[in-house]
């Protein structure tokens, strides 16, 4: 049987075919009714694809910690569906991007260095599955619309954020890579060897970034516990996902002063799975 997820819904956090929704944790979320605190309160963080699956649950994370987040978009619906959750907040920005647009990249980076003066964070988490079909059955669509998603918008992002990192002495960036980079299983040839590519992508990059005070470092998720996932796989055992909120308290982790010395690390996040 076919199992394909993800084609269409172009660059919108790690997306799936269906609606991306909010986990159970962050239904009814209120910004006013959480208790803020101030690991990044002078941090200014770009969390791209940053009202999707993970992306939502990100964009929650930094801004419970006091961050100013501008979070990047495709979908109309999830841009307002995250402004619903979070209320009024004067910390959140929520601007469309299409990352595969190498110029949009870089035109978005000068627009929040000239504004905020600085940019300490990159969480990117566009990315896309598409799959069950054996390699000889997968056409150059599919092929190319994985190593655009999944690889070609982190090389724009990266080449567009690590010339602002660099004059700033510092600042963290975190790739959403996969399970996939190392676990290679049928009928994902296209995924598989998309993520595969994008772990090395951002390890170079950590080497290149080595002795600037700018950090690199990706995570491996296996099947990510959303709306859309369960929907694409109502017999998994769910308890076994790891939660988008568990993921976004990883990559807060990464991208804080207590993860100073974590670079070029790639950190499993599979839960039980």
């Amino acid at each position: 049987m076919e199992f394909t997820l993800g084609l269409c819904c172009l660059l919108q956090g790690t997306w799936q075919v269906g609606k991306k929704g909010s986990t159970e944790t962050d239904k009814g979320f209120n910004m006013a009714n959480m208790m803020m605190t101030n690991r990044f309160s002078s941090k200014v963080a770009l969390v791209t694809g940053g009202t999707g699956g993970l992306g939502r649950a990100v964009t929650l994370a930094f801004l419970h910690e006091g961050a100013s987040v501008i979070a990047t978009y495709i979908k109309n619906e999830e841009a307002d569906g995250l402004r619903d959750a979070v209320g009024r907040n004067a910390h959140l920005e929520l601007l469309p991007l299409d990352a595969t647009d190498e110029n949009a990249c870089r035109n978005l980076v000068d627009n929040i260095t000239a504004r905020h003066g600085r940019l300490d964070v990159l969480v990117n988490t566009i990315g896309g599955y598409a799959g069950g079909k054996a390699l000889w059955e997968t056409d150059p669509a599919t092929w190319r619309l994985m190593l655009t998603l999944n690889l070609n918008a982190g090389y724009n992002l990266a080449r567009a954020v690590a010339p602002a990192m660099l004059r700033e002495k510092g600042g963290a960036i975190v790739s959403i890579a996969s399970k996939a980079a190392f676990d290679h299983g049928a009928g994902a040839s296209a995924y598989a060897a998309s993520k595969a590519a994008a772990l090395a992508l951002f390890d170079c990059l950590a080497q290149d970034l080595k002795g600037t005070g700018v950090r690199c470092n990706s995570i491996l998720p296996s099947v990510i516990d959303t709306e859309a996932n369960r929907k694409a796989m109502p017999d998994a055992d769910f308890s076994k996902w790891p939660k988008p909120e568990q993921i976004a308290r990883v990559i807060l982790f990464l991208c804080s002063d207590e993860a100073a010395v974590v670079h070029g690390a790639a950190i499993p996040v599979y839960g039980e799975s």
